[in-house]
């Protein structure tokens, strides 16, 4: 009998059955609600962890085999069910293949549903039906395209990034992600390099905002896509496919070559005399080099063979020629929605690569081998659109001479001279200017002047600094005001200063009650 997953078990007349193990049923059952509602397996994987679920498992080898044991959902137990037919009521047989390589090491492949040596629908009792259990394997398939390693096979979704899938690094030439960052109800693609980041934590290859470089691979397919030159393109793409399929047959003769040398090798192998070691080891190592040969060879040859564009075939050659004429106004119609445009598309590009220095550099491939380069400015960061206009600065530089901080932000707000943010100018937002910028405060442009503070005038004539304070209000020396403070700075008075009384505090004559409020 062939040995069942979790949750199903042979009963006493070696039916399969479910588990009678009602909280075994519960946890399978759990898994694939969630994958039905989500339609993703680390959904699964984070839902269970969130809730502080535990899955069983049956232990299949060593002294407590049979055994039923709970732990931590991951993510290829996760896989492991949704794939297997078993849970759909499926009986099968031959699914996987094996072979013993070179070294004796064996190797295991899940065949193709078609190439199955049995596959019987309906034949016991499951958890799910079998056309829900065909609706999982299509939305796994989706998931494989979108996140393996070759991200041009997703499919088109929804989204603003228009190049979901076709873009690739500049620099490290991997395929890149779409991030959205939402902002105000929108959101703008970010198309990223992040498989060495996540995979050995080094910092991002390369991040840039996709909205600029939409537009322009856009522009560049109105300008560029006309009858003429979809012919043009058809005709190379033809003879690409000619070349491609006469290497494939290259490929070919060579792996023929190989299996000859390698079949070859081990006749001569074994017609030695097994006592002649010294013939036998050589024509032994000669066999296994020539094994060795031979499955390099068959490895680049299937490795090319799924890896080259075959030929356009007549369905697709008639809808990128008719797509020549309505192309523009699909293209511009609001009624055309983001996935029929990411599918026209991908009638169109075959690659378009990203690479960020002082510009932002795109290589465009069109289907036939046309290549175009486009060369964007680089997008300012936060930082830079929210920076202060320099010609605001240079007028703050002048102001700030004669004024102070608020009186300077009023000036500015009376020429219509706006923020960094567009907001009006505060006195908190000069102060920030001048500490960003470096620039002198008017007190300190006084101070450089050489004028005095009210402390160094008080030492300069002997007298306390209040008096100083008295004699500027009485008009008998001048003060500038510094500050929004109130404080003043005072130029050093000339000898012909005329001081009322020195060497005792000047009196003042005063009514009660100014007096007492002034106290």
């Amino acid at each position: 009998m062939q040995p069942l997953p979790v949750g199903l078990v042979y009963d006493h007349a070696e039916r399969v059955v479910l588990d009678p193990d009602a909280s075994v049923q519960q946890a399978i059952r759990h898994l694939l609600a969630t994958f039905a509602a989500t339609g993703s397996a680390y959904a699964c994987v984070k839902a269970f962890a969130d809730e502080g679920l535990k899955f069983p498992r049956r232990i299949r080898n060593g002294p407590n085999k049979g055994e039923l044991t709970w732990g931590i959902l991951q993510h290829h137990r996760v896989l492991q069910v949704l794939h297997n037919p078993r849970y759909a009521g499926a009986f099968f047989f031959g699914r996987r293949h094996q072979r013993r390589g070179p070294g004796g090491k064996t190797t295991s492949r899940v065949l193709p549903r078609e190439e199955w040596t049995v596959l019987i629908t309906d034949s016991h009792p499951g958890y799910l039906t079998w056309v829900e259990f065909e609706a999982n394997q299509a939305r796994l398939a989706e998931l494989a395209a979108a996140h393996g390693t070759d991200r041009k096979a997703s499919p088109p979704r929804e989204g603003a990034a228009l190049l979901q899938g076709l873009v690739s690094c500049g620099k490290c030439g991997r395929r890149m992600t779409v991030r959205y960052q939402h902002y105000k109800g929108t959101g703008k693609p970010i198309y990223l390099c992040q498989f060495d980041g996540i995979r050995n934590a080094v910092p991002i290859c390369q991040t840039m905002v996709g909205d600029q470089i939409d537009a322009a691979v856009g522009m560049l397919l109105l300008a560029t896509l006309t009858p003429l030159t979809l012919e043009v393109a058809l005709r190379v793409s033809d003879e690409l496919a000619a070349r491609a399929e006469e290497a494939d047959r290259l490929r070919g003769a060579g792996v023929e070559r190989a299996r000859y040398r390698a079949d070859l090798a081990r006749r001569r192998y074994l017609a030695v005399d097994p006592a002649n070691r010294l013939v036998a080891d050589t024509l032994e190592a000669d066999w296994n080099d020539a094994l060795r040969e031979l499955a390099e060879a068959s490895d680049e040859y299937e490795r090319a063979k799924n890896t080259a564009l075959g030929p356009l075939s007549p369905e697709t050659r008639a809808r990128i020629t008719a797509l020549a004429a309505d192309f523009p106004r699909l293209w511009h119609d609001p009624a055309t929605p983001m996935r029929e445009r990411k599918r026209m598309i991908r009638l169109l590009v075959t690659d378009v690569t990203l690479t960020k220095t002082d510009h932002i550099h795109i290589g465009v491939v069109l289907r036939g081998g046309q290549s175009h380069q486009l060369a964007l400015p680089r997008p300012l960061t936060g930082w830079e659109l929210r920076q202060t206009d320099p010609t605001v600065v240079t007028a703050l530089d002048e102001l700030l001479d004669e004024h102070t901080d608020g009186q300077s932000a009023a000036i500015l707000n009376e020429r219509g001279l706006p923020s960094g943010m567009g907001q009006p100018f505060t006195r908190g937002m000069i102060v920030h200017l001048r500490n960003a910028y470096k620039l002198r405060s008017h007190r300190q442009r006084l101070l450089d002047a050489g004028m005095l503070t009210v402390s160094e005038l008080a030492r300069h004539l002997g007298v306390h600094f209040q008096t100083v304070k008295h004699w500027r209000r009485d008009g008998i020396i001048t003060g500038v005001l510094a500050n929004d403070k109130g404080e003043y700075v005072y130029p050093l008075p000339g000898p012909d200063l005329v001081r009322p009384v020195i060497g005792r505090p000047r009196r003042h004559v005063l009514d009660p009650q100014h007096s007492a409020t002034t106290r």
